[in-house]
């Protein structure tokens, strides 16, 4: 790697981290303003455990969130700085091509993509549900009854194999009115109700109670009831809850496990999980993007200087989040093709990054 390389790669890296670090403070200094009332509610809630609990995760979900804006800006901001010292004007004397000039700057992309699919499919996932459970415990704000309630559910565990509850808490594990069916094509062979279940966390067994099997043979029927049974089932309390914050606390095997398995039970609509699935990834992959956007925007000096530079490129940067919330929302409707518009956003601002790139070329 060449001296040029080197000090590219410092500066690209450096400007991002140091921009990164502008923008969390921020985010903090405006999250503690909103909620420092409900921290001084709960007397029981320590100094250490709101950060260790609450902005240690906090910290991690909005690093993710602003790496695209924050490598956006960097970019533009040390590119300019570089072309406004007449820096670019010397590589181009050295006879060192755009495309050779862009080397360091992937490979700086190449480091930040890594790290931040690493953090996107394993590590977020977890603060989410630690910030999940917090904000559970001391904001309340999902604890609504759709969350803690579900009502006539029914769900297909396998091939000929069903379940119906009429009420089951998910705060209390516990519902009322179950039944399990098993069918041979359309014939029923094994029946199994009961007037309450309970589902056990420690072993992950359901306890039944007033159960009754009843098993279909060819010539009779074998009846049996009693007062308490207890058996295991594929699934647990959280497979009857489809809400969409539940899949930002997956890690995407389990995410990708969790849609296999909804497949099969015959859930209709899964799209929202599949948003939060391609969106790993696509968001990663965006720092090539807005790196070459970046570099192609601000590499020229400008009679405006850096100040233009920063404003296309801020507005840009608003386009695209815009874009790719407005992507999420539409991925996440029934019938629609998740995949293609989730990756909309990059196909869209890729294109216009490699036609910024093949007019910079010249």
């Amino acid at each position: 790697m060449r001296i040029l390389d080197k000090y590219i790669l410092k500066r690209y890296l450096g400007s991002f981290l140091f921009t990164l670090f502008i923008l969390i403070p921020i985010a903090i200094a405006i999250d503690v303003s909103e909620k420092i009332d409900k921290f001084l509610r709960h007397t029981n809630l320590s100094v250490g455990e709101i950060i260790e609990d609450y902005y240690v995760n906090f910290i991690i979900y909005y690093a993710n969130t602003f790496m695209p804006l924050a490598l956006f800006i960097s970019v533009i901001f040390f590119t300019s700085k570089l072309a406004n010292n007449t820096e670019i004007i010397a590589i181009n004397s050295a006879s060192i091509s755009f495309t050779r000039f862009l080397k360091p700057y992937f490979i700086g992309a190449t480091i930040v993509t890594v790290y931040a699919l690493y953090m996107n499919h394993y590590v977020v996932p977890n603060s989410n549900e630690t910030l999940t459970k917090f904000d559970k415990k001391y904001f309340a704000t999902h604890n609504n009854v759709k969350e803690n309630y579900v009502k006539e559910f029914s769900m297909r565990l396998g091939k000929g194999r069903y379940i119906y509850i009429q009420n089951f808490g998910i705060r209390t594990n516990r519902g009322y009115d179950f039944s399990y069916e098993e069918y041979d094509g359309l014939k029923m062979k094994y029946r199994l109700t009961a007037n309450e279940i309970t589902w056990s966390k420690r072993d992950s067994t359901f306890k039944l109670s007033s159960y009754s099997k009843r098993r279909i043979f060819n010539d009779r029927d074998s009846i049996e009831t009693g007062r308490k049974f207890d058996t295991i089932f594929d699934f647990s309390p959280r497979d009857l809850l489809y809400v969409d914050y539940l899949s930002k606390e997956m890690t995407s095997a389990e995410l990708k496990s969790f849609i296999e398995k909804s497949k099969l039970r015959g859930v209709k609509n899964l799209n929202a999980y599949y948003v939060e699935l391609y969106k790993r990834t696509t968001l990663p992959i965006s720092s090539y993007i807005m790196t070459l956007l970046a570099v192609c925007l601000s590499f020229r000096k400008k009679r405006g200087g850096m100040g233009i530079n920063m404003a296309v490129g801020i507005g840009l940067m608003f386009i695209y989040v815009f874009f790719m919330k407005v992507a999420e929302v539409l991925g996440a409707v029934a019938g629609s093709n998740t995949m293609l518009l989730i990756w909309m956003p990059n196909f869209v601002f890729g294109s216009l990054a490699f036609y910024l790139y093949l007019k910079s070329k010249k």
